[in-house]
């Protein structure tokens, strides 16, 4: 068979193609390594690739140069660029976990009769992709569309509860955190904290730390059920919120997370 009729055949994921190129099969390995770390050093890349690190610095140029990683000026790390970042918000935009799971925002809106929100981490922050209101009149409104601190919500916290240690300190760097309002934490130590809580009972609370006068309780899907970190919330005006209805909640969302199952893939 020659190269041309080669190139016709279909090759099963994990099998190594008849006609390999290690180059691009290196620049592959490097994204996915990117994809399990917030950075990686010249010499993480070099034994990782088992490659020289003058090959790996090559390498690397030609990935900053397409915009794939980007190079920070203070630690020479690398990080993923805006080509990479675009493509995979591209992927999650066609992967539409808004539609794979608005049945299971509808049914919890129904259940609670509070307002539901669907949030996916973006770094540091978490973005509101889908929200259903509380049909009540005295109601939380929707925050579809908007970007907040991840630390001052319980969507982000449910969130960052699953990043290892090492991930956590690399998206907050310093001891003092900004906050929403005057409940927002304020450290990196309270908020590590605010996560172990979070791994011990399954659910992230917020009081009035993303806004006055609103409460709110989260839970995350678990991490490879999908292409992307998503959580979901309720949100509950302050004035219903009890440690009951706190409690019921949490284990309301838990067993609709728990219901799911596998998230369909793009």
């Amino acid at each position: 068979m020659d190269i041309g009729a080669a190139a016709e055949q279909p090759v099963a994921a994990g099998r190594v193609p008849q006609y390999p190129i290690e180059s691009v099969d290196n620049a592959l390995k490097v994204l996915l390594l990117l994809g399990e770390r917030d950075e990686l050093r010249l010499t993480e890349v070099s034994e990782y690739l088992g490659v020289a690190t003058s090959t790996a610095h090559r390498l690397l140029a030609m990935l900053q140069y397409r915009g794939f990683v980007r190079q920070d000026e203070r630690t020479r790390s690398y990080r993923s660029g805006n080509s990479l970042t675009g493509v995979a918000f591209a992927i999650l935009e066609r992967y539409d976990v808004r539609g794979a799971l608005r049945p299971q925002l509808e049914a919890l809106n129904a259940e609670l009769g509070e307002t539901v929100h669907l949030g996916v981490l973006d770094g540091a922050t978490v973005r509101f992709v889908d929200a259903i209101e509380s049909p009540r009149a005295v109601r939380v409104a929707s925050r579809i569309g908007r970007s907040m601190p991840a630390h001052c919500t319980s969507t982000g916290k449910a969130l960052l509860a699953q990043l290892p240690i090492a991930a956590l300190h690399r998206l907050y760097p310093e001891e003092e955190l900004d906050g929403l309002t005057g409940k927002s934490i304020g450290s990196r130590r309270a908020l590590e904290e605010a996560l172990h809580t979070v791994r011990r009972r399954g659910y992230a609370t917020s009081n009035g730390e993303s806004e006055t006068g609103v409460c709110s309780v989260a839970v995350a899907f678990p991490v490879r059920r999908g292409p992307a970190r998503v959580a979901v919330n309720a949100s509950v005006p302050t004035s219903r919120m009890s440690a009951a209805v706190e409690r019921n909640i949490g284990k309301t969302l838990l067993a609709a997370v728990a219901d799911v199952g596998l998230l369909p893939h793009a």
